[in-house]
């Protein structure tokens, strides 16, 4: 069965398509700390805001990852941990993982909120900018913010890039740290000869 549109449906179908399109690549581009405030909503009060943990899987097609995880400090959890899943910017369970060696390592602790300034986004431009990289075609990213050095906040950010001989093949290039509050490399373990 055809559905025949006048001018004012016709123009009003493509004005929501379009926005729903819109909101749909915004929801699948949110930052680490954007999806913080959204996972505020799937948690108890007593954890909201009190972050352990960001981590992501591989990106897929781009450079910014849309599966996402955010660990949160719940003292309600037997393992002080609530862990909310995100894909595409949309929660998509929320689980109190059994973190065994968290509270022995002590990176169980919240991540100090003052000191988390610099985004997902941010970390992944200034890793793509590390001149080692200059020449390289880089293809994915996994990022994971946690307790660095100094128990201060890193991003870590792993990078692939397409190998040279071989376009259609990735590889892996290492990591590189980046402060979550002043956006300084820490520490750089790329190894861009890989590629070859």
């Amino acid at each position: 069965m055809k559905m025949k549109l006048s001018g004012g449906k016709w123009l009003a179908a493509l004005l929501l398509a379009g926005g729903l399109s819109q909101s749909a690549s915004l929801a699948a581009d949110l930052t680490g700390f954007e999806l913080i405030k959204e996972g505020n909503r799937h948690v108890g009060e007593e954890a909201r805001g009190r972050v352990v943990q960001i981590r992501s899987e591989k990106s897929i097609g781009s450079l910014t990852p849309n599966i996402w995880y955010v660990v949160y400090y719940d003292p309600d959890a037997t393992a002080k941990a609530t862990e909310v899943k995100f894909a595409a910017g949309t929660k998509v369970s929320v689980k109190r993982p059994a973190r065994i060696l968290e509270p022995i390592t002590r990176s169980h602790r919240e991540l100090p909120r003052e000191k988390l300034k610099v985004d997902s986004n941010k970390a992944i431009e200034i890793a793509k900018n590390d001149p080692l990289l200059k020449n390289l075609t880089l293809t994915n990213t996994e990022l994971k913010l946690e307790r660095g050095e100094g128990d201060l906040p890193v991003w870590k950010v792993k990078l692939w890039a397409s190998k040279i001989r071989k376009p259609a093949e990735t590889v892996n290039l290492g990591e590189i740290h980046i402060s979550a509050e002043d956006g300084k490399v820490v520490k750089n373990d790329l190894k861009p000869g890989r590629v070859d």
